[in-house]
């Protein structure tokens, strides 16, 4: 039987940078790698939280990205 064996997590903070000629957000992210593979939700959340404090554009979406390996 095939296993997934996770080797890589990371977020992606994407803030709202301003707008555009034709009045449409503008965004940009910023992704954190070697994020812990046991983190849970809200550990990620809070610390998402916290960078976002630390940036002047408002903080719009907080992505975990996990990356397996199949092996079987």
């Amino acid at each position: 039987m095939a296993q997934a064996l996770m080797v890589d997590s990371k977020i992606r903070l994407s803030f709202e940078t301003g707008m555009n000629d034709k009045g449409e957000p503008v965004y940009k992210s910023k992704t954190i790698g070697n994020v812990k593979k046991t983190a849970s939700a809200d550990q990620i959340h809070e610390t998402a939280q916290a960078l976002a404090s630390l940036c002047n554009d408002p903080l719009v979406t907080v992505v975990r990205n996990d990356s397996f390996d199949i092996v079987g």
